[in-house]
């Protein structure tokens, strides 16, 4: 098949799961890409981690920040499904900033992420963005701001009718009455502008190459393998990515790098029309339409297409 039907047979795929989104998938090396919607705006959810430890990490390169240093972290003591790390503590801990990156990237902790949002507020984290050159993600708000969602007001046993709102009240322009899901008020980007971000880390130009090297590092030890790892990961490839997920929302941008020197950048945001908690068959299928554009990239090159 040629891009265009790659693209089209992925939308009808997509659409019967019940999902929409904006996709990319870009060749490290050759530059050569295919995505689907790549500029459309989403909010990110935990994806914001990934802008926070790049601002974190720059700071520790230029001397700013001490990566040994211990930092107070009072307990999260949250109890409702999905929070990790420091934020389900019970009790106060201390912290060194090298690990706070760890827990914030690797495990997905919301509260090791807003102690280091503490150091580096989020307008410090996004001009640390414009002075490294990356464009088309906005970081506004902490962490803790996506605990406090109609879900989790609602609790568990009315959680749907939070999917719900999620996906009814949204506006066409991706306005919307819940802030966090908001495009004019949430922490945002894209499939394109992350696909940008992974490549200055993992091809850096403007990052410092200590920086580049301990996201690389974070991002290959991420516990969170239930997205798209199943189909990326094998014995001739490894996968580093991180994950994201707010109420109908799904993500996960990484980076695929195989045995025969070929990697691939991937980013995948998705917003569902199913309001349900868990769907497994979702996900699958988010990660078999981001196999298939790497599929054709990987073997299809520039030379060789229709």
């Amino acid at each position: 098949m040629n891009p265009a039907q790659v693209i089209r047979s992925a939308r009808e795929e997509l659409d019967d799961a019940g999902l929409r989104g904006s996709f990319l998938v870009r060749d490290l090396d050759s530059g050569e890409e295919i995505g689907i919607d790549t500029d459309v705006e989403l909010p990110i959810a935990s994806l914001v981690k990934v802008p926070l430890a790049v601002a974190t990490l720059e700071r520790v390169a230029r001397g700013e920040l001490d990566p040994a240093a211990a930092i107070q972290v009072a307990p999260g003591r949250i109890t409702t499904p999905g929070p990790t790390g420091l934020s389900r503590f019970r009790h106060p801990a201390t912290v060194a900033v090298e690990d706070l990156l760890y827990l914030s990237m690797s495990v997905s902790d919301g509260l090791a992420a807003d102690a280091l949002f503490a150091l580096t507020p989020p307008d410090a984290v996004a001009a640390e963005l414009r002075r490294l050159g990356f464009d088309g993600i906005a970081v506004r708000h902490l962490i803790r701001d996506l605990t406090e969602t109609p879900a989790e007001r609602l609790g568990p046993v009315d959680a749907h009718l939070a999917h719900s709102l999620a996906i009814d009240a949204a506006t066409a322009g991706h306005g919307h009455p819940v802030a966090q899901l908001d495009v004019g008020r949430a922490n945002t980007g894209s499939a394109r502008a992350f696909v940008d971000l992974l490549q200055g880390i993992w091809r850096p130009s403007t990052l410092h190459p200590t920086t580049a090297v301990r996201l690389r590092d974070l991002m290959g030890n991420s516990l969170q393998r239930h997205r798209l790892a199943p189909d990326f990961t094998s014995d001739a490839s490894r996968w580093s990515s991180k994950t994201g997920t707010l109420l109908n929302l799904r993500h996960e941008v990484g980076v695929v790098e195989h045995a025969d020197g070929q990697t691939f950048a991937v980013a995948v945001l998705t917003e569902s029309r199913v309001p349900a908690i868990n769907q497994p068959e979702a996900e699958a299928v988010m990660a078999h339409v981001a196999r298939t554009l790497r599929d054709h990239l990987r073997a299809f090159p520039t030379w060789d297409r229709s």
